[in-house]
């Protein structure tokens, strides 16, 4: 579901946070703290509710997409799918929630998911407005282009326009470092790479995980430049202050990463998406 009203960061760091199922929270404003969210309204809530609602993209295959059967898909699905079965006895119990990068945080902020799988990139400035568990997957920035006219280095973007979605970690990288860049944003991944198919501008930024996958499936295009900047990770995240649910995930996605689940989750939906070069070691944690 498209939210053509997404509140910036700043606004969204100063909004009270809600309790997962939307009970009320206390808010110390002579410390000027966010509120801290009761346990009652988190893993017991779910638990009497008998279901977890969690966000995730409708349209970013392989990580998460809804089929043509509409059925939920990908890696952070599978992973979706094990933390309901260890929680409530099944992985059916899922109230998915489907978003957009830039939602993410509101998402969290309004009660609206109890939990957010929507390959969530762990920043600074993210995790002063959320609370990230343990992460799950490690990320970089990486930049596509037609090999026609390969962009292997930023300074080759001089002059020309790059495609990114709003609200990733890619807008923000280019915002910060190379305000000079003209950037074309757009809100969905599908309008995003149709945008470069079309030829709409020289090269698109996003996770190069996401990349390594849809050049795959787009012969013409190539990664010229596969890593810039840091390298992230990916992780689960709750709403600020809602310490019984991050504990419960972080203690989750330890056993998931030490017992193999990850990487057989990498191996179902993420090895056949992405070329037999990518080394899965540069992709999951505790490899």
């Amino acid at each position: 579901m498209k939210n053509k009203f997404i509140k910036s960061l700043a606004i969204l760091s100063a909004t009270v946070g809600l309790a997962a199922c939307g009970a009320g929270a206390t808010n110390d404003s002579s410390e000027g703290s966010v509120a801290n969210i009761e346990d009652k309204t988190t893993v017991d809530t779910i638990k009497e509710n008998d279901v977890i609602r969690i966000g995730v993209f409708g349209d970013k295959p392989p990580f998460s997409y809804v089929d043509a059967n509409g059925d939920n898909q990908g890696f952070d699905v599978e992973i979706s799918k094990k933390i309901a079965e260890d929680l409530l006895g099944d992985s059916s119990k899922i109230e998915w929630v489907i978003t957009e990068a830039a939602n993410r945080v509101e998402y969290l902020e309004t009660g609206k998911v109890d939990l957010m799988m929507a390959n969530f990139t762990v920043t600074p400035e993210r995790a002063e407005v959320v609370d990230f568990a343990n992460p799950y997957m490690k990320v970089s920035i990486g930049i596509v282009s037609p090999e026609g006219d390969v962009i292997t280095d930023v300074s080759q973007l001089e002059g020309k326009q790059l495609i990114v979605n709003k609200g990733t970690t890619a807008e923000a990288y280019f915002r910060e470092n190379y305000p000079d860049i003209e950037l074309l944003v757009y809100e969905q991944n599908t309008e995003t790479f149709q945008a470069l198919l079309d030829g709409r501008a020289a090269a698109l930024a996003h996770d190069n995980t996401l990349i390594f996958g849809w050049i795959k499936d787009n012969p013409g295009f190539v990664a010229g430049v596969e890593a810039i900047g840091n390298e992230d990770t990916i992780a689960p995240a709750v709403a600020k202050g809602n310490t019984a649910l991050l504990e419960w995930v972080n203690a989750e996605i330890d056993t998931l990463n030490e017992s193999g689940f990850i990487a057989e989750a990498y191996e179902k939906t993420l090895a056949p998406a992405f070329s037999s070069d990518i080394d899965p070691a540069s992709v999951l944690i505790n490899q």
